[in-house]
C-alpha cells in the first residue's frame, strides 16, 4: 500500500470539502488520540470535527508540506490555511485569513484506511489571525 498516497487523498478529499468521501477512508474502529473538547475521539467525531471546520473556513485547506513514512505510519509537516466565513465555536465570521502550521501522524491498516490519528495544530497562532488572542509582545 502507497500510505503516503492515502494521507494525500484524506487532504484532497478535505480540500474539495468532502466529508463523506473522507468518512470512507477511515476505518470503522478509527482513534482519534488529538482530542478536540465536546467532540468523540472516532470516526464519528473526526466528522463533526471537520464538518464545523469546513461550515466555518469553507476554503479551508490542508497542503502537505513534507510527507515522511515508516512502516504502517506517515508523518506530515501541513500549512492549514482559509477565510474565517461561518461561525467557530461560537465566533461569529471575521472574514480573516488563517496560515498555520500543522504535524499529523496517521497509522493506516493493510486495507489502507486510516487507523489511528496523532495530531499537532497551531490552534494559538490560529486564534491570533482571527483577532481572538493578542499577538506576542516584541522588543
Amino acid at each position: 500500500m502507497d500510505h503516503p498516497a492515502s494521507l494525500r487523498r484524506l487532504y484532497e478529499l478535505i480540500n474539495d470539502g468532502d466529508v463523506a468521501g473522507f468518512d470512507k477512508l477511515l476505518a470503522d474502529d478509527f482513534v482519534e488520540h488529538e482530542e478536540t473538547p465536546g467532540l468523540a475521539p472516532t470516526r464519528e467525531g473526526v466528522k463533526e470535527f471537520f464538518t464545523m471546520h469546513i461550515a466555518a473556513f469553507p476554503n479551508l485547506r490542508f497542503d502537505a508540506e513534507d510527507v515522511l513514512a515508516s512502516g504502517d505510519k506517515v508523518v506530515a509537516r501541513v500549512r492549514v490555511t482559509g477565510t474565517h466565513e461561518g461561525e467557530f465555536m461560537g465566533m461569529p465570521a471575521t472574514g480573516k485569513s488563517i496560515s498555520v502550521q500543522a504535524i499529523d501522524i496517521v497509522r493506516f491498516g493493510d486495507d489502507g484506511l486510516a487507523r489511528e490519528h496523532w495530531g499537532v495544530f497551531d490552534t494559538m497562532t490560529m486564534m491570533q489571525q482571527l483577532g481572538v488572542m493578542p499577538e506576542a509582545a516584541t522588543e
